[in-house]
C-alpha cells in the first residue's frame, strides 16, 4: 500500500487496516516458521505497510489535538 492510498483512507479505516496487516503479518511469519514462504519479502512488506499506517494515524492524531488546544 502506498502513502498516497494511506492518506485517502478515513481515520476509521486505517485503525481497521492496521489491525488486518497485523493478523496478517502474524500468519506470514507463523507460516515461514513452519515452511519456508515462496517471496519473504512479503513480511517486509507488511511491516512497512503497518508503519505506514501508524505513522498516518499519529499524524491525524496530532492535527487533532491541535486544534482542541487552539479552540
Amino acid at each position: 500500500m502506498k502513502q498516497s492510498e494511506v492518506t485517502e483512507l478515513s481515520t476509521k479505516d486505517i485503525a481497521e487496516k492496521i489491525a488486518d496487516q497485523k493478523s496478517l503479518l502474524t500468519k506470514v511469519k507463523m507460516g515461514h516458521k513452519v515452511s519456508p514462504i515462496e517471496n519473504p519479502l512479503k513480511i517486509r512488506e507488511s511491516r512497512r505497510t503497518i508503519a505506514r499506517l501508524k505513522t498516518e494515524l499519529v499524524k491525524r492524531q496530532m492535527e487533532e489535538a491541535k486544534k482542541t488546544i487552539i479552540s
